[in-house]
């Protein structure tokens, strides 16, 4: 696929199935992460995959969390959570790991993580994989954080659910970019 018709066609994919992407083509989605745009050369971001069994632990991670919370969590809001990651066969935790330099501050290192990540999930478009970017209140609470093995100055960006697209592609209308765009 052409870049540019990646770029001006990638969606969301919520529903996913089996199979997860092969190794191949999460390489070359990890081989497109580091392209992403850096100062300073400082590749701020690390990535960790979670398959199988890995994707029952976080869904006890984020129980857990909840449970940290409101102790008196109903069963049922305790399965939904535990379930959230097996909404795909494969999880990428997207994680921004910002260095101490004298000219690149935290929030430019955010940025270049994010376009990573960005990267990534073109990539993922490109080769027929679904992929959809996730947050939420579980990707900043300390408990699925620690969990993760993240240290203190690190922060998880995206959750991206990856597998197969359950399902024709999402059509979207053709934006009109020039209401964003003015000169100067």
């Amino acid at each position: 696929m052409n870049v540019l018709t990646a770029l001006h066609n990638r969606v969301s994919v919520s529903r996913l199935t089996e199979p997860a992407p092969a190794q191949s083509a999460l390489d070359n989605m990890f081989k497109a992460a580091m392209r992403a745009p850096d100062h300073g050369l400082l590749r701020p971001w690390r990535f960790l995959v979670l398959r199988g069994s890995a994707r029952d632990r976080l869904g006890d991670l984020f129980a857990q969390a909840a449970l940290n919370d409101e102790p008196d969590l109903p069963p049922a809001k305790l399965d939904k959570l535990r379930s959230k990651p097996l909404r795909a066969p494969m999880i990428i935790v997207g994680i921004c790991s910002p260095r101490d330099h004298p000219k690149v501050p935290v929030f430019e290192q955010q940025l270049a993580a994010g376009a990573a990540i960005n990267n990534l999930l073109i990539a993922a478009y490109a080769q027929d994989i679904g992929a959809i970017w996730r947050t939420g209140p579980m990707a900043t609470h300390p408990t699925v954080c620690r969990g993760l093995g993240l240290s203190a100055q690190e922060s998880v960006l995206a959750f991206i659910y990856l597998g197969t697209p359950d399902g024709p592609p999402r059509v979207l209308k053709e934006e009109d970019f020039h209401p964003f765009v003015q000169d100067w």
